[in-house]
């Protein structure tokens, strides 16, 4: 793969010295490993393990046309699946000064901050966040910005809860902005195709609130179908994270609590949810400390306590991440 990688990145500089307006703004690694310990049934056992590897490409393409990669160069490629490690793989066309349109695999436009964040950042998901089929997926978005920081979309693609070769789709309606000073949003309203073609509908409410060096996330997830008895309130999420931050540390917390009531289910017997099947709940959290030896985010090290009330297992995590640039403009 190196050798391919290697030709792929000099490519990129070489059309970058003959086109003047084609150019490489940013080629980064970063990368996350941990020393991972669990105790389960008060057997104790550990690893260390390699979490991610990733390689970041941005620039232009043409005026008013940007690129972005993000490849995934410890996940597994299939024959069937030949993007699998992929992340992001778009063209961005930006149309006017309100009005931009996105173009290859991109980010699954769902609201809340738990999806919403990148993956190197998130220690530990809950159930939602976990079992969906995928994250990335190929697609097309149109969004309008009617003023700044306020961004509207609507994107067409593969459905999060179907496998991607499948002819399912979602369709998604999302809003990255803001409410006053203090309070950020990232809203959605996703109506998808799940596996055997029933659709789902999704409210997702995420919310940042910055009080000085406090910074909480709350997100709330409303999940359901048509037929389900009730619409609101027994299909759902809810999900609050804290970070406050003293100098070069971070101190973290999350907690999240999901439930799907026993009468969701079709007239087969089926949940209308299969992510968090009916009749099942999953109460889950943490804490954990962070620290910054150079003052920003290029080092980090961690150690994060975790557990769920599904596994009952206790996991604690000690590890590094750490972010380079092989070349900025």
């Amino acid at each position: 793969m190196q050798p391919k990688l290697l030709a792929f990145i000099a490519f990129l500089f070489t059309g970058a010295l003959l086109h003047a307006q084609t150019h490489v703004d940013e080629v980064s690694i970063d990368t996350r490993a941990t020393f991972h310990q669990q105790t389960t049934d008060g057997v104790y056992d550990s690893h260390f393990q390699g979490d991610y590897l990733n390689l970041h490409i941005k620039g232009q393409l043409a005026d008013n046309l940007t690129f972005r990669v993000r490849q995934r160069l410890n996940k597994e490629i299939d024959e069937k699946n030949p993007f699998r490690a992929t992340d992001f793989l778009w063209l961005k066309w930006q149309a006017s000064p309100k009005w931009s349109f996105t173009a290859g695999k991109q980010a699954i436009l769902i609201g809340g901050y738990e999806i919403d964040s990148p993956p190197i950042d998130v220690y530990y998901y809950g159930a939602f966040s976990s079992r969906l089929y995928q994250y990335y997926a190929f697609g097309a978005t149109a969004t309008y910005s009617p003023a700044p920081g306020q961004d509207i979309s609507f994107e067409f693609c593969p459905s999060p809860i179907s496998p991607g070769t499948q002819d399912a789709y979602s369709y998604n309606l999302y809003w990255s902005g803001h409410i006053g000073p203090i309070w950020k949003t990232t809203w959605s309203y996703n109506y998808v195709e799940d596996e055997l073609h029933r659709k789902m509908n999704w409210i997702v409410l995420g919310n940042k609130f910055f009080f000085g060096d406090l910074v909480v996330d709350v997100d709330l997830l409303n999940r359901a179908a048509f037929k389900q008895p009730r619409f609101f309130l027994t299909d759902w999420t809810a999900i609050v994270k804290a970070i406050w931050t003293v100098g070069k540390w971070n101190l973290c917390t999350k907690f999240g609590y999901e439930k799907n009531a026993a009468e969701n289910v079709d007239e087969n017997g089926i949940s209308y949810d299969l992510v968090l099947p009916a009749g099942h709940d999953f109460l889950y959290g943490g804490a954990g400390v962070e620290y910054f030896p150079l003052g920003d985010d290029r080092l980090r090290l961690h150690a994060v306590y975790f557990r769920d009330n599904h596994d009952r297992v206790n996991n604690f995590d000690v590890g590094i991440t750490w972010r380079f640039n092989i070349y900025k403009r």
